[in-house]
């Protein structure tokens, strides 16, 4: 069921996209009269299609649900035939370069725009997003090095404020590919009774800041993770250790062997790091501290032994909602839209000059797991997934490789320089070059694909 709806989420996001690009092109290629044959959702073989409107445009599916295309009257591509006057006046190539500029930079335009709309409609709407609360780090880490202990709260990191925890992230990946330091300004409670808080700066070198696998557990390397809620215990399994030992749900661990326990997720690998082991746990009930000794089971799980007590762990972060008027939202997405595209472009440059790892270059296979995983958490996380892709949709479309429109408009670009365009055979060369860097990217994204599958 799962494979099923991760393919439905790849495949809905990915025709939308689509349908959304090649919109563009279709709608700008009418405003400048031009006649358009076909509008495909897919590549290679017609697998249905109908004829609409004065034209007689053919609305067609192809048969590979990656890509599409609009084809448009074009002399080049039936030399063989002579057209009329009138339909000289609305063939592809007599079109002004400006208007050709115009229609092939509307596809890209139109996944750009697409992100807008979404992001700005995200933040009217209200988005749900985990606090910028941190977690305790590990002493070896790089965030305890810095100073972070945990509890404290992100508020601006290098002077730009932060509102949630996808925000911490987004803006040290910035920095990482920046090579540049990151300053966090934390919040801290302050000790004793008169309460309040202070402001604390800790930096995070850039040294620390990798480019080598942004897709991958980029924080936690830094030992950057959420803070969570307090180690409360939900049902209790009476077949379970836990039940044995005499916990009951609404415990909330406080200690295990007298060391404190930071949150749910610190409590559950110290039962499951000893199997058969005495545990001395430390719970408050009622307002009393009890100490009981829970001695968990041990089972064997992908050829290894871990304990289990049996007891649900009620585990959650703190939660911040981020909204906006209609157009400090616009003017957020527009923001969002335009750093995003600036990041990819940057990250690609350093793929390029070997200062980045290929392996952050991602296929259909990662996209597809993560069109699944964002659809299954919701539909405001699978709306952002959705922006997302097209931003990288419209960037990709825009490098100046042949066969992308990119690589059109630079033909476009010399032809405005040198008043006469590109010859036929520089031409078809270019395309060669531009499948070949093309499918070698292919091959790349889904070999760095399986291999995280594998992993």
């Amino acid at each position: 069921m799962t494979l099923i709806q991760t393919i439905l989420a790849f495949l809905v996001a990915l025709g939308s996209l689509v349908i959304i690009h090649e919109l563009g092109h279709y709608s700008v290629a009418r405003l400048c009269g031009v006649k358009v044959l076909r509008f495909s959702v897919g590549m290679g073989k017609v697998i249905y299609s109908r004829k609409v409107g004065p034209d007689q445009t053919e609305w067609a599916i192809s048969l590979l649900p990656l890509g599409g295309y609009v084809k448009m009257l074009d002399q080049r591509e039936q030399p063989d035939i002579k057209l009329s006057p009138e339909e000289l006046k609305r063939e592809f190539t007599h079109q002004s370069v400006w208007r050709r500029i115009a229609i092939v930079a509307a596809g890209p335009i139109a996944n750009f725009l697409l992100a807008i709309a979404i992001f700005a409609g995200l933040y009217m709407y209200g988005v749900p997003e985990p606090a910028a609360k941190l977690r305790a780090p590990a002493e070896q880490s790089v965030a305890y090095q810095a100073g972070v202990r945990g509890g404290e709260m992100v508020t601006a990191i290098n002077g730009a404020a932060i509102n949630s925890w996808a925000d911490v992230r987004w803006k040290l990946v910035q920095l990482s590919v920046e090579k540049s330091s990151a300053k966090l300004d934390l919040q801290r409670a302050n000790d004793g009774p008169s309460g309040g808080s202070r402001i604390t700066t800790v930096t995070i070198p850039a040294s620390a800041l990798g480019t080598d696998d942004l897709e991958g557990d980029f924080m936690g390397k830094l030992g950057l993770a959420l803070a969570r809620s307090k180690t409360v215990l939900g049902q209790v399994d009476a077949a379970g250790a836990g039940q044995q030992a005499g916990l009951k749900t609404g415990d909330t661990v406080v200690a295990v062997n007298g060391t404190p326990v930071a949150d749910g997720d610190a409590f559950v690998k110290l039962v499951q790091a000893s199997p058969e082991t005495p545990l001395q746990v430390a719970v408050l009930r009622a307002g009393q501290e009890l100490v009981l000794v829970v001695t968990p089971a041990k089972i064997v799980r992908e050829g290894r032994s871990i304990g289990q007590i049996k007891v649900e762990i009620a585990s959650g972060v703190e939660m911040v909602t981020l909204q906006a008027g209609p157009i400090k939202a616009l003017s957020q997405g527009v923001v969002r839209t335009w750093d995003s595209s600036i990041l990819q472009l940057k990250m690609l440059g350093k793929v390029i000059t070997g200062e980045a790892s290929i392996k952050n270059i991602s296929g259909p296979i990662t996209i597809a797991d993560y069109a699944g995983q964002t659809a299954r958490i919701g539909l405001i996380t699978y709306l952002g997934f959705i922006a997302a892709i097209s931003i990288g949709l419209g960037v990709m479309n825009l490098l100046p490789i042949p066969v992308l429109d990119g690589g059109l408009l630079l033909y476009y670009s010399l032809e405005v320089f040198t008043g006469r365009p590109v010859s036929e055979r520089v031409g078809q060369l270019g395309q060669r070059l531009g499948i070949g860097l093309l499918m070698t990217l292919m091959m790349v994204a889904v070999f760095n694909d399986i291999a995280r599958l594998i992993s």
